[in-house]
């Protein structure tokens, strides 16, 4: 097993790329070596940015021998296709979310990965932070009593009013759904463990957008998935769960409750890693700071090398992104069907996080 800190190339310059890399750059068990554009250009100016040693094309970055995670930040309808070549050159894998976009590709996806005894982790690492880590710490505790239900909601009134390139946010793989519905679904799962059936309906409010800023604002673009969708989704648990993922609303608005038997947590917003948390109870309301990491995007591959180096199992693995994804297939197949759908994968949860976890703290000689 290889010792010492874990080198790691980035393919995919864009606008995330910008908080991956400040991220990735400060975390010392991390050596980022290399930079992957089809934007040659771009990925020049990226790596420049950050102090990034090298840069170049998908190429280049697989034949580095020094690097072992590639983190796959392209578009969601690359996301299988980049992973496979970085399996291919005998890489691991940190790929942004969604996982796939099917659950065909999906199966394939971690099937080559297993075979080649390598890893396919993927986000959102949102749930390894303070917020959501004390929420499942709170829960495990009996904090509110046995947990019964949750109540989640994410809308807006769509990303097109800010970002210059809004287009595949609201084509296949993407949406409300795949695109914001991972942390929502993610959460829950950490909380509730794996879903069994789905309950849905979803709706478009209309067939075009229009951009609203950048050198494209004022150009309009076809809508091809529901831009709402409300679910209701029974866990294997015997819990249950109501969500709203919404683009269609004036009012922007997250909400993320857990009621038990003895009381109901609000937790903080799950697109984010920390903010406190309120315990409801039957002598008030309980204001609770989240512990645990506060840093952002990234994290998880942070958890991911020192999970590598341990040869351990990583908590944001393949296996829990793949079933997230099957949920959200299912949920729109519910909503196309009118009927309940049952989700076939599950998933085995790796534990809460230590409350002193650090990825900024060296730990990997």
């Amino acid at each position: 097993m290889s010792a010492g800190r874990v080198g790691v190339g980035v393919i995919g310059a864009g606008v995330i790329s910008n908080e991956y890399l400040a991220n990735l750059t400060s975390f010392p068990d991390l050596e980022v070596r290399f930079v992957a554009d089809i934007d040659l250009d771009r990925a020049r100016e990226q790596a420049e940015k950050y102090g990034v040693p090298a840069s170049g094309s998908v190429e280049q970055l697989l034949a580095d021998d020094g690097v072992e995670i590639v983190v796959n930040l392209t578009i969601p309808r690359v996301h299988v296709e980049v992973a496979l070549q970085a399996l291919a050159a005998g890489k691991h894998v940190w790929s942004e979310k969604p996982f796939a976009l099917d659950r065909a590709s999906g199966r394939e996806l971690l099937e080559t990965a297993h075979a080649k005894g390598l890893r396919v982790a993927t986000a959102p690492d949102t749930f390894l932070g303070a917020g959501v880590q004390t929420a499942r710490r709170l829960v495990e505790s009996g904090a509110i009593g046995a947990p019964l239900t949750a109540l989640t909601i994410l809308q807006n009134p769509g990303p097109e009013r800010w970002h210059p390139n809004p287009d595949f946010l609201f084509q296949e793989g993407a949406g409300p759904l795949f695109d914001l519905g991972p942390y929502y679904l993610t959460a829950l799962v950490q909380l509730f463990g794996p879903v069994a059936r789905v309950s849905a309906v979803g709706s478009k409010a209309r067939e075009t957008r229009v951009i609203g800023s950048g050198p494209r604002a004022g150009e309009e673009f076809a809508v091809t998935v529901p831009t709402h969708v409300s679910a209701l989704y029974q866990f294997e648990s015997g819990q249950t769960a109501q969500a709203v993922f919404s683009f269609d609303s004036k009012l922007g608005r997250t909400l993320f409750e857990v009621a038990g038997v003895d009381g109901t947590i609000e937790v903080p917003d799950v697109n984010t890693f920390e903010g406190d948390l309120l315990v409801h109870g039957a002598d008030g309301v309980e204001t609770v700071p989240s512990t645990g990491s506060t840093s952002t995007r990234g994290t998880g591959v942070v958890e991911l090398a020192r999970a590598i180096r341990a040869g351990v199992p990583e908590r944001a693995s393949g296996e829990q992104a793949f079933h997230v994804l099957d949920v959200m297939v299912a949920t729109i197949e519910a909503g196309e069907s009118g009927l309940p759908v049952e989700v076939e994968s599950t998933v085995e949860l790796a534990p809460a996080l230590p409350e002193d976890w650090n990825p900024r703290e060296a730990t990997l000689a």
